[in-house]
């Protein structure tokens, strides 16, 4: 009995471990660039794999109704890498001088929303863990 009891509570600090790994992204700090709201994001790797390359794409909707995609990126895509280590922590920016400018200052964005995610390894594949977003 004893056995098993230690069993089953390995079995569950091991899920309980697994739950606590992955990819974690929360909301940064908003800026305002001559006029336009620049969003970004913050990332915590907590798994155990570099990540090579990050995209997260958020839909802003806007006060008057209409709605923008940004994309938010770890790094320019075919420009110098920007790995991110395990248990390194960083932010998500859009790259205004290869993106549309938001158009409006951030007071006018009334919701976000995750419309895709992009996360691959420095071997080119997807990364393995899961990324957890929050807008």
């Amino acid at each position: 009995m004893k056995a098993v009891l230690v069993a089953l509570s390995l079995v569950l600090s091991g899920t309980v471990a697994l739950a606590a790994n992955g990819i974690d992204v929360s909301r940064g700090n908003d800026s305002n660039v001559y006029g336009n709201c620049v969003p970004s994001l913050i990332v915590e790797n907590r798994s155990g794999e570099t990540i090579d390359y990050l995209q997260v794409d958020v839909v802003l909707a806007l006060r008057d109704g209409r709605q923008r995609t940004v994309e938010l990126k770890s790094g320019y895509r075919e420009g110098v890498p920007a790995p991110i280590a395990p248990g390194a922590r960083t932010m998500l920016r859009q790259h205004l001088d290869t993106s549309r400018a938001l158009g409006v200052p951030c007071g006018e964005v009334a919701e976000r929303r995750v419309s895709r995610t992009i996360c691959e390894t420095a071997r080119g594949t997807g990364c393995a863990s899961s990324v957890s977003v929050q807008p």
